[in-house]
């Protein structure tokens, strides 16, 4: 696994709600072009309802025996791992902490997709609020969620917001008002012995990934060493995606080992 990155921390199939790839085409794919994937379903408590439907309201029962139908046939080079990507929030951080009581998921990824009820995906967000504005109160509800929310072991796409913000410059950096709430999420992260997440989609939107090297950096800087690297496939086609990119990404900041998890415990494999 030296000098490349070989193995997909973050990806989904039809057992999320916003994907349609099925279970055998993502192990299919992924034997084609990696060492091993954790196949990291979404789980959101309380995700505003979409169209009348219920979303991201995950059955791991039913994940997890589809998955592990699948096993018998992989072959010895390929690990197939099992998350699940939870959403957090202060107002379910009860039901967040009980989860997977038996201890049968490998990694969990804590991801704010809501600003306490409201996904800054949907334009609908943005009204109101400056970008400055929208920014602060979303790193804020990260501390928020870090006072309450322990059953995780990474915090995915700790930029996420920045995805979404309307007319974005490719040139984007971070407002200077985000600093100290940055190094500030950063510090207790590292003091909980939890990681962050490297997410490459955001190569999709020409961009940096999530979080970009400004984060990263300063990540570094403070001592930070738990880091995954994922994809958040959606799609079977999308699996490592720019991964080489993100390799140099990471080691232009110092980094030089990922993070893979296994049964909740970290291993650090060098790139």
């Amino acid at each position: 696994m030296s000098e490349q990155i070989r193995f997909d921390c973050h990806l989904h199939s039809c057992f999320s709600s916003d994907s349609k790839a099925r279970p055998e085409d993502v192990i299919r794919t992924a034997v084609g072009k990696l060492s091993g994937i954790c196949v990291t379903e979404h789980n959101d408590f309380d995700y505003p309802p979409e169209d009348g439907k219920t979303v991201f309201n995950l059955d791991p029962d039913e994940y997890l025996s589809a998955y592990e139908a699948l096993r018998p046939a992989l072959p010895d080079s390929f690990t197939l791992l099992l998350g699940v990507e939870q959403g957090l929030q202060k107002s379910v951080a009860d039901r967040v902490n009980a989860y997977d009581p038996e201890g049968r998921l490998d990694f969990i990824i804590g991801s704010s997709h809501l600003v306490r009820g409201n996904d800054p995906y949907y334009p609908s967000f943005w009204e109101g609020r400056s970008v400055t504005d929208a920014l602060g109160e979303y790193f804020d509800s990260i501390l928020e969620n870090l006072s309450c929310c322990r059953n995780f072991d990474v915090y995915g796409h700790l930029d996420y917001i920045t995805r979404y913000i309307p007319g974005r410059p490719k040139d984007f950096r971070l407002p200077d008002s985000c600093t100290d709430q940055i190094d500030e999420i950063l510090k207790k992260l590292i003091a909980l012995e939890k990681g962050i997440e490297v997410n490459t989609a955001g190569f999709c939107y020409g961009r940096e990934p999530n979080p970009g090297r400004q984060i990263l950096t300063r990540y570094r800087q403070l001592g930070g060493e738990i880091l995954t690297v994922g994809s958040d496939a959606h799609r079977p086609e999308d699996i490592a995606f720019h991964f080489g990119a993100c390799r140099e990404l990471l080691l232009s900041c110092g980094f030089r080992y990922v993070t893979v998890f296994k049964k909740r415990r970290p291993a650090f494999v060098r790139i």
